[in-house]
Order: C-alpha cells, then sequence, then structure tokens
C-alpha cells in the first residue's frame, strides 16, 4: 500500500490499544496540528483510523474579570467599604461608602445593582445599610473568578453563566479529537505502508519523465467550500449616511458643518438651556480643558442673556436663574449638531438668511450615555431645519412622513413631548423590523421664540434631530445599536447588511 507521506506519518503515530489526540500526535511528528486532521480524516475513509471527537465547555476571563480578580468585585469593595464605615450597625450615606470603596465610572452602578441582589444589605433614600452577617469572602461569583485565574476549570454552570452575563468571561466550546488504529489499520503497517510522493497537480516535467506512474496525486473535493474573500466595501453606516444626503438634497435642503468641540452658548445656550439643567453637568456633557472660545458677538450673548433671564416677546418670562457669560464660553464636545443650526440661524456661519431655507447635516455628537442596545457615547444625528412664513405641526409630520417614505418606513407615529427649545415637540416612533420593538428615532418640533428671537430670525422654524443609527437598524434589521460600529461591532453583519429603501 501506499499513502502519502503525511498520512503515513500519522497512521505510524496511531495506537490500536490507546486513543491519541491531535495535538499528541502533531507534537510527535512535527505536522501542524490542521495537517495531521485533514490526514486522519482522510485515512479514516479509508477505513484505517477511527476518529472521535469531544466537545467541552471552555469558560476564559476577560480583560475586566482579571481585573477584579486583581481589585475585587465592585460589590464587595462596596460591602468592604460600608464595613469600614460602620453601615453594619447603622445605614450611612450612600455618597460616602462609594468614596470609601474609591468607585468611580461604570462600577459605581454595578456595584450597586449586584450589592442587594447577593444579600450583603440595602440601598434606600440615599442611604446604604451592610447585613452583618453576609460573607462576600464566600461570593461563588468571587469564588469562580479566582478559580479561573488559577486556571482550573469551574463545575457551576449557573456561576458561568451568571459571569458571562456581566462581561466577565467568554463561555467557548472546545472541540477535541482523538485517533485510534483500526484493525484495518494494524493490518495495513504489519503488511507494510511505502510513502507515495503527492503533488497537487500534473506538470510537463511529470510527463517527460515518467515519473507520474509514481506519484501521489492530491484528491480534490468539489464540494468543498471555498474560504471566503472579504473584498473592501462602504460601511453600513455611511452608506445609510449617503442615502440620507441624496433624499435630504432632492427635498431642497443644503448641508451645513461645523466643529465638532464647540462652546456651551452654539450648544446649549442659543437653544435656550438653562445653565443648571441636568443635561449641562458633567454627567451628560463631555467638557474640554482648553480656552474659553473668544469668538462669539458680544450683541448676540447679550440677547442670549436677556432671554434666559427675562424671556423674549411680550409673553416671555425667562427662567429669572443664574447665568454666567464664562460658562457660556466654556467648551465642549457637542451633544447633538443643533449647535450647528444656531450658527446658520444666526447668520454666523454665513448662510442665506432669507426665507423659505432648508438645512440639514449628517454628523458625529458625544453624550455620556449608559451603554445599552439602543445607545452609543457617540453617534450620528441627522440634524434639520426649514425657515418660513406660517409653519405648523402638518408642515413638520408632511415632511418626516415623505423622509421616511424614501427608506420603505410609512408606519412613523408622533407622540407630544417636552423640550426647552420648541413648543410644541413631538418625538418619533417607529416599529423594528425584526423583533416588533417600538424604537424611538428622533425628536422634533417648532422653535420658541426665545430661540428664534435672539437670532434675529423673524419667521417659524420647524427642526429635528434623528439618530442615523437607528434608522440604520430599521433599515438593515439589526437588533442591537454595537452591531453596526464600536468594539462589538458583528463584522460578518456589516459586510452582508444592505441599506433597503
Amino acid at each position: 500500500m501506499r499513502l502519502p507521506e503525511r498520512q503515513l506519518a500519522v497512521l505510524e503515530a496511531a495506537s490500536a490499544t490507546d486513543e491519541r489526540t491531535i495535538d499528541e500526535i502533531a507534537a510527535e511528528t512535527g505536522l501542524k496540528p490542521e495537517t495531521v486532521t485533514g490526514a486522519a480524516f482522510d485515512l479514516r475513509d479509508e477505513g484505517l483510523l477511527a476518529v472521535t471527537e469531544t466537545t467541552t465547555a471552555v469558560a476564559e476571563l476577560t480583560d475586566e474579570g482579571r481585573a477584579y480578580v486583581a481589585d475585587g468585585l465592585p460589590e464587595t469593595r462596596l460591602y468592604d467599604a460600608a464595613v469600614d464605615a460602620g453601615a453594619d450597625d447603622a445605614a450611612v450615606p450612600l455618597g460616602e461608602v462609594i468614596g470609601r470603596a474609591a468607585l468611580s465610572g461604570p462600577a459605581v452602578d454595578i456595584a450597586l445593582a449586584n450589592f442587594p441582589r447577593k444579600g450583603f444589605g440595602e440601598i434606600d433614600a440615599g442611604e446604604l445599610a451592610a447585613d452583618a452577617a453576609a460573607d462576600p469572602a464566600a461570593d461563588p461569583e468571587a469564588t469562580a473568578l479566582a478559580t479561573l485565574a488559577d486556571g482550573e476549570a469551574v463545575a457551576d454552570e449557573s456561576v458561568l453563566d451568571r459571569l458571562a452575563s456581566r462581561g466577565l468571561v467568554d463561555l467557548a466550546e472546545r472541540t477535541t479529537r482523538a485517533v485510534r488504529l483500526t484493525d484495518a489499520g494494524v493490518d495495513a503497517l504489519m503488511e507494510g505502508v511505502e510513502a507515495a510522493e503527492t503533488v497537487g497537480r500534473l506538470t510537463p516535467d511529470l510527463l517527460a519523465s515518467g515519473d507520474w506512474r509514481d506519484v501521489e496525486f492530491s484528491d480534490y473535493n468539489v464540494e468543498a467550500d471555498a474560504p471566503a474573500v472579504g473584498g473592501g466595501r462602504k460601511h453600513v453606516l455611511r452608506r445609510t449616511a449617503d442615502r440620507v444626503k441624496d433624499v435630504l438634497v432632492g427635498m431642497g435642503f443644503s448641508e451645513m458643518q461645523g466643529p465638532h468641540a464647540d462652546s456651551d452658548f452654539w450648544i446649549n445656550d442659543c437653544l435656550f438651556m438653562p445653565q443648571d439643567h441636568p443635561a449641562r453637568t458633567h454627567w451628560d456633557r463631555f467638557a474640554l480643558d482648553v480656552p474659553p472660545m473668544e469668538s462669539i458677538p458680544p450683541e448676540l450673548i447679550d440677547r442670549v442673556e436677556t432671554a434666559h433671564r427675562d424671556g423674549w416677546g411680550e409673553d416671555g418670562d425667562g427662567y429669572h436663574s443664574p447665568w454666567s457669560e464664562a460658562f457660556a464660553r466654556e467648551v465642549a464636545l457637542r451633544g447633538h449638531t443643533t449647535s450647528l443650526s444656531m450658527r446658520y440661524l444666526s447668520g454666523h456661519a454665513g448662510a442665506e438668511l432669507e426665507p423659505p431655507q432648508r438645512y440639514f447635516s449628517v454628523e458625529k455628537v458625544y453624550r455620556n450615555d449608559t451603554l445599552d442596545p439602543t445607545h452609543l457615547l457617540e453617534f450620528f444625528q441627522i440634524e434639520g431645519w426649514v425657515m418660513a412664513e406660517e409653519l405648523s405641526v402638518r408642515d413638520l409630520m408632511g415632511t418626516f412622513e415623505e423622509f421616511y417614505r424614501q427608506f420603505g418606513i410609512t408606519d412613523i407615529r408622533f407622540k407630544p413631548h417636552y423640550n426647552p427649545y420648541t413648543e410644541p415637540s413631538f418625538e418619533l416612533f417607529g416599529d423594528h423590523p425584526e423583533t416588533g420593538e417600538e424604537i424611538e428615532i428622533g425628536n422634533s418640533g417648532i422653535f420658541r421664540e426665545e430661540v428664534t428671537g435672539p437670532l434675529g430670525v423673524e419667521c417659524d422654524v420647524m427642526a429635528w434631530g434623528l439618530a442615523l443609527e437607528r434608522l440604520a437598524m430599521l433599515t438593515t434589521g439589526a437588533e442591537d445599536i454595537r452591531d453596526l460600529h464600536g468594539t462589538l461591532a458583528d463584522i460578518d453583519f456589516l459586510r452582508t447588511a444592505e441599506v433597503s429603501y
């Protein structure tokens, strides 16, 4: 019998009495594991080897999981800090315990969510009480993390599932293949097996020399799947943005452009957002440690300050709350592209202001949101406004219906909403094509006189901010916004998703 060299090496390394794994044979023969696997399957098809497969679950620590092995789980650190603060005797202020535990950012929410779940104590009305009988050292999740860090397996699947749901371990299945000589394989070795040179194709030299008679030709599996080749293509979000621009330009809009980092004056003050509004604190805003913006028209600052303090127009009342020009000049990453609308409507960006006018932008914005299937820290916003005489809610709704109809979306629902800068205001909702879940896709309204008056605009302006990613979710069927971009993006989805319209 003649066999290719790699098959002969595997056959001679196999045992008739004990199963040997692919890795063991690869180490002995010097062949790659994938080469050994291919040869083993070929020998199995010849009846010379038996191949068995064993699948086992494998858990590996993530970077976050390894960090918690070193520093302790956030809820454990919170409990230890609570005991140090005397919370096992009487409730203490929650802020004090968090400070003692040196927790910050997402770790705070993680600790607060898991502290009561594990029976470590209670949190109520801003105070924390620790259960003196609790034993964090016996926490099965912490024990499992330490066990995995030592390279040992954890048998409790429920604990592994919980750690996986927290993103602390990655669960996977590992398949181990082993081989054993069959009786036919033993007989073949006893009778003698010769190595045959294996070639992939017939060449002129083989024909001329006659060596083709002595070589072994590789088999071709014409039913085997060819390797997938992923060619370059434009990202699905960019293709959605290009389609949005085409639609809006076709509807008579011109495009706006402007800075990502802008003053709070353009981002919020011009929008009649009070300076003590929660959305303007460090919890929602990305402030930049740079010099304040000086290039703002002084007369415009005065008019906006007047609107905030005293209102605008005969019925205006204002907020009668503190207003600081220094805060207005501070620079932050824009939380919405309405800062561009303010620049254009004020004439500061050099736009044509004789009504009617239509402008839009499709650019990135930044918000300190909690990551979930419909929220990211940075995303693309479709900003737009129309300036004309005697605009109504019917004009606003009709514009949206025409826009979304271009993408095959006809069931758009409007719900009344409150914004400091528009009246009336509406949120827009649509149904996800795969899950049927209702998704908020935008916010809209007609600018209040306190917004347009200081800018020098004397007619109606209707405006909106729509999420590009949520439009892409509706048109591609993506169920999680993180499938579209970011570190968790689904590459296969991006290679195959189409923008439907």
